[in-house]
């Protein structure tokens, strides 16, 4: 990967993308795959894939504090240290509170990965494709506005993607869960297949499967190409994978647009403002704060991919001023920080079971079941819009008589008796992007680098509380149904952004008027300028959206430069 100097001509690409997270890695690979010499800027640090997992195969005893995080730390970072990645093993991946502080109008976690990489070191690695039920849902339930494209638009996108990433999973048939290019998929437990079997049994339109997921269980040559083996199921996943066991930026699509030439990767770079030539009616270039030295420098390209992360993405964009958008950059329609939404995890069941005794589980593995959404789907049939699914586990422990002292106690340690089997299941809630969610600068703080803060003004609604409601009590139903005990519901009341699936801002429409982005990704009023991560999306569905937008990306980089060689752009 070349370095940059002062002189414009070393200072100028062909493209330029901002962002080097699961969305950015994506761009960089396909733009430099097509030719193009491309500009990485991340504004956090270096992370080589390998070289920079300090933590990876370290053992428990290891670490100062077996995995804790130390109660000043915690202290000191009472945003992050609520994710449940946030432990002694991962926690330097995590952006800390205090370095990067934001504005509260209401209470919102947002959690952060500055660094080479982004998230895509700590993802939960869940893929699963859209269906049309997602993409008409805005049309058919008459909120937010009807997206620009249908499955079919993005469908080849997402065999694209699937077959470089390595997708581990089975073929469903399920219509509101389409199938994609799957590695086996790893094996659910007994209770589980029980609990499946149960679920068949009696709802026609509700289905257990597999949880798909970005694991190598059978590494094909692409893989191999790549320098990546098969997954291990270390489950130490949040500490880099030295093995590229499932897939991230580091160990995928940055090394693969490195081996190009066409790559320069700039971390420690903050990415001030788009810059818009008014004569030229259209982005010129990015100005970038050297995270280090405060410098200020510019670069130059012909087309600009923003993939910052999707509230960075809206900071970003609204920084961008110039005489013709005095509002931020493609800001005509006066959308651009609005409609945002995310997932509400909020909701819990849990429960005991007191057959299978005769089986256990041994070992440890990636992913489990999942339970795809089946509220409202073919006719709104409850008093809520959209719906939810559902994560399902099922495990059962071991557990040591502790009493004693001595060589009793000894030898008591070292019988482990099995206990009963515990179950499981987290709701995954489809939020409705709404104007009153947004996203803003705030006028007058700002941070380390000269960058006005964030104000975050998102909050639940009836909608989500409805839901809520619906999943206890479907989930409920379900669990009697299978003869499960001590069933128990839960509501964390956390925050949103917890969930770390933040949505929306400069959503996709057809009308100019009413979205930031066309079909192709493509700011309206700025059209060598394309927003592919989480900013872009016009509603969240129930689905983790790492997978779609890596699909978007593709299409949008495949779109980007067959405009350009036409000189389009």
């Amino acid at each position: 990967m070349s370095k940059t100097n002062d002189s414009i001509s070393q200072r100028t690409f062909d493209a330029i993308v901002i962002g080097s997270g699961i969305s950015g890695g994506w761009a960089a690979k396909e733009l430099t795959e097509k030719g193009l010499k491309t500009l990485v800027l991340e504004r956090g640090r270096d992370v080589q894939h390998l070289k920079d997992y300090p933590t990876t195969n370290m053992m428990p005893w290891e670490f100062e504090h077996r995995g804790q995080v130390p109660l000043e730390i915690t202290d000191e970072n009472p945003v992050v240290s609520r994710c449940y990645a946030f432990r002694e093993d991962a926690m330097h991946f995590f952006v800390k509170d205090k370095e990067h502080p934001y504005v509260q109008d209401k209470p919102f976690d947002w959690i952060r990965g500055y660094q080479v990489g982004g998230k895509s070191l700590l993802w939960a690695r869940q893929t699963q494709r859209w269906s049309d039920f997602d993409f008409e849902g805005p049309a058919r339930d008459g909120f937010a506005v009807d997206w620009p494209i249908r499955y079919k638009d993005l469908a080849p996108w997402y065999s694209h993607v699937e077959k470089f990433a390595g997708i581990a999973g089975n073929k469903d048939g399920l219509d509101m869960l389409p199938d994609g290019e799957f590695l086996p998929a790893l094996e659910l437990n007994d209770v589980e297949k029980y609990f499946q079997g149960v679920v068949g049994k009696n709802y026609k339109d509700r289905h257990v499967i597999f949880g798909r997921c970005a694991h190598l269980t059978e590494p094909q040559q692409i893989h191999l190409d790549q320098g990546r083996a098969q997954c291990q199921n270390r489950v130490l996943c949040q500490r880099g994978c030295p093995f590229g066991g499932y897939f991230s930026s580091n160990s995928s699509t940055l090394p693969w647009a490195a081996r190009t030439g066409n790559l320069t990767l700039r971390p420690d770079s903050v990415a001030q403002e788009i810059i818009f030539d008014d004569k030229q009616n259209k982005a010129t270039g990015v100005r970038v704060i050297d995270a280090k030295t405060k410098q200020v420098i510019e670069y130059y390209a012909k087309v600009i991919f923003v993939n910052a992360g999707a509230l960075n993405t809206n900071l970003l964009l609204l920084n961008s001023v110039s005489q013709r958008f005095p509002e931020g950059i493609g800001n005509d329609s006066g959308v651009l920080g609005k409609y945002v939404a995310f997932h509400n995890y909020r909701a819990r069941v849990s429960g005991s079971f007191n057959d299978f005794k005769d089986v256990y589980t041994e070992g440890r593995r990636p992913s489990s079941a999942y339970l795809p959404r089946f509220r409202n789907v073919y006719r709104q049939e409850t008093g809520f819009l959209r719906g939810y699914a559902a994560g399902f586990s099922a495990g059962r422990g071991t557990h040591r008589d502790t009493s004693g002292f001595g060589e009793g106690l000894k030898e008591q340690l070292m019988k482990k008796e099995l206990g009963g089997w515990h179950v499981g299941s987290h709701m995954m809630g489809e939020t409705i992007p709404k104007e009153s969610n947004y996203v803003r600068l705030d006028k007058s703080q700002k941070d380390a680098w000269g960058m006005p803060l964030l104000k975050v003004n998102i909050d639940y609604d009836d909608n989500d509380e409805k839901m809520v409601k619906d999943y206890h009590e479907q989930m409920t139903e379900m669990f009697t149904k299978a003869g499960f005990t001590d069933i128990r519901v839960s509501d964390s009341k956390q925050a949103p952004g917890l969930d770390i699936h933040e949505m929306g801002g400069a959503r996709m429409g057809h009308d100019p008027k009413t979205s930031v982005l066309n079909k192709w990704n493509q700011l309206h009023d700025c059209h060598n300028v394309f927003v592919t991560d989480g900013a872009c999306m016009t509603s969240t569905s129930t689905q983790n959206p790492s997978l779609t937008y890596m699909a978007l990306t593709a299409r949008a980089v495949d779109y980007a430069v067959g405009q350009l060689k036409k000189n389009e752009l």
